[in-house]
């Protein structure tokens, strides 16, 4: 994905083919409009036209559904973005290509846009298309500029000062939110800001004692594993200072400060233990459990899950377990391997947890450690990982590599990924033959697509490198395949051969259930049913049910990585803010 310089043709063929554009929109004419796009060609839009998340392929997909949107949005005044990166020549996906930002209006708001051109019998034609609503007009986000002008907030002698406004705001005694989020973590925490931006009221809540705790009580030893550099919040980037990867408890104390400067409200200690959808009223009935006990029924008419892709943990009840003398863990509540100096234990899973506390224990002092393997693993040095990122090495606005990130469409993006994918075990093959000598089983996931794709569509299934490979390598550390255990004992794993590794902790690193698990726990089965899969890609390659409508009235889910969630934050608070002005279905 390497940049390629600016020339004075790439900004030409960009205006050149926005002046076309828009003239054919204007004209409703799909020839028109088919005309300007090549052979192989996609468009997602974000909101600007279609009031959701969609991706189109091919020419006649792509005119089909853009023409019938023309009358309601009127797209008009497009034009180079001013201010930001100009038309350049890249590559992408191993494509040559111009990839321009553009600016356009529609009857909602400002739309931003990419467009990447290709010539097609020297004739630059759109491959790829990106168009993404900005603001909705008379409800912009003050933080692009304008600060807060309410003359209430004038020197109040004798009255309520911004203490007890926060105060009042967060008791919620008088009123009932608009907006309920569940999970105050970084998805949580991003749309609130969003939305309070937008002056939605919204209350966040989390069953933990503090806000971050679901990242502070996570295993001693966790650090992210992408860098600072793509990880930043909304509004509020981390300080230049902090280290590369991040540790958990200097991210968790971060969402506790962010959540006071960006003014959140937010319950902890605070659970969502039932709901009901009142089709008549068009808003929820629902029941938060405080941490004394007390219950407080609300009638938002949003609910937004954003309690991670990774909720409830998975413990599987495996043959003999109940027998084990010893400890049982999930990865999650793991701790530290300073518990386990001097003893013996085995890791189920051969994830990124399961690697981490492998590697935490050794190094802590047990005795032994042995890894079991489920399944095969995509295993990618934690140098060879950030590959995905290299749009952010760019020298460009960082609210511009968002803008490109959020730009490509699947197709392109699982091509791009694929190449990736082969370019790191290239580089990581010592590494890797060194694993298979051993008989770890290796994957490059779902036809050749990498950490990433594993990530978006099951939540898990490889390992970043900070260590642990090599251990596996050196033997450091032991493996086992799952398959050659016949079943757990008191002692241990009884093996198929007779053998018995014995151990005196077993962790079980197997992974979480999704949201739709926890919203079904919560809302019911009927709620589960209309709202399906959450997650994983569906057939046009978005994700399933997050930041967009589901199934459900009135429910959303936001989850994902610290960068996913920053930019698709804005696309879920937009959405909610359009239905609350009446401006969306």
């Amino acid at each position: 994905m390497d940049g390629i310089l600016t020339d004075s043709s790439a900004e030409a063929a960009a205006r050149g083919w926005l002046r076309d554009f828009e003239a054919a929109l204007a004209s409703g004419d799909s020839t028109r409009i088919a005309v300007l796009f090549a052979p192989e060609c996609h468009w997602r839009d974000i909101l600007a036209f279609t009031w959701n998340i969609r991706t189109a392929s091919g020419v006649s997909a792509i005119a089909a559904r853009i023409a019938p949107a023309l009358p309601r949005m009127a797209p008009h005044g497009f034009a180079i973005a001013a201010g930001r990166t100009p038309p350049r020549r890249v590559q992408r996906a191993g494509t040559e290509a111009v990839e321009a930002i553009f600016t356009f209006e529609t009857t909602v708001g400002p739309c931003d846009g990419v467009v990447r051109l290709v010539s097609d019998a020297g004739v630059p034609r759109a491959w790829t298309l990106m168009t993404a609503l900005a603001e909705i007009r008379g409800h912009e986000d003050p933080a692009n500029g304008q600060r807060w002008q309410d003359v209430d907030w004038k020197r109040n002698f004798g009255g309520e000062n911004w203490l007890d406004r926060r105060e009042r705001a967060r008791a919620y005694a008088d009123r009932d939110p608009a907006v309920l989020v569940v999970g105050a973590a970084q998805a949580g925490l991003s749309v609130a800001a969003r939305l309070t931006m937008l002056g939605v009221d919204t209350l966040v809540v989390d069953r933990e004692a503090r806000i971050g705790d679901s990242w502070r009580q996570r295993y001693h030893a966790l650090t992210l594993h992408n860098e600072t550099r793509v990880n930043h919040l909304p509004y509020m980037p981390f300080p230049r200072s902090w280290p590369v990867f991040i540790p958990k408890d200097m991210l968790a104390n971060w969402f506790e400060i962010y959540a006071e400067a960006m003014e959140l409200n937010v319950w902890a200690q605070t659970a969502l233990t039932a709901g009901t959808w009142d089709a008549a009223a068009q808003c929820w009935d629902v029941t938060l459990t405080r941490g004394d006990g007390a219950e407080r029924r609300m009638r938002p008419r949003h609910i937004v899950m954003a309690n991670g892709v990774s909720s409830i943990p998975i413990m599987p009840d495996l043959p003999g377990l109940r027998e084990f003398r010893g400890t049982v863990r999930h990865s999650g509540a793991y701790g530290s391997g300073l518990d386990w100096k001097g003893k013996r234990a085995l890791v189920l899973g051969t994830g990124t947890s399961g690697h981490d506390v492998a590697q935490d224990l050794v190094v802590s002092g047990a005795a032994e450690v042995t890894l079991i393997q489920r399944r095969p693993t995509l295993v990618v040095s934690l140098k060879e990982a950030q590959a995905p990122y290299a749009l952010y090495d760019e020298e460009i606005p960082f609210e511009d590599k968002d803008l490109l990130a959020a730009s490509f469409p699947y197709p392109v993006y699982r091509r791009s990924h694929q190449r990736m994918t082969t370019m790191n075990r290239h580089a990581d093959q010592a590494l890797l033959a060194g694993l298979e000598k051993r008989g770890f089983r290796l994957s490059s996931g779902e036809d050749g697509t990498g950490w990433q794709f594993l990530y978006l569509n099951r939540g898990g299934g490889y390992y970043f490198d900070a260590g642990c490979s090599q251990m596996i390598i050196d033997g450091r550390i032991g493996l086992i395949q799952f398959d050659d255990i016949a079943r757990f004992g008191a002692e241990g794993a009884i093996m198929k051969d007779g053998s018995v590794t014995r151990a005196d902790l077993i962790v079980l690193a197997t992974g979480y259930e999704g949201q739709a698990a926890a919203a079904r726990r919560i809302l019911g089965d009927a709620v589960g049913d209309r709202i399906g899969r959450v997650w994983g890609f569906d057939e046009e390659g978005e994700l399933h049910g997050m930041w967009r409508p589901t199934g459900q009235p009135g429910l959303w889910f936001h989850a994902g990585g610290l960068a996913q969630c920053r930019i698709f934050s804005k696309v879920l608070a937009l959405q909610i803010k359009a239905r609350e002005l009446g401006i969306a279905g």
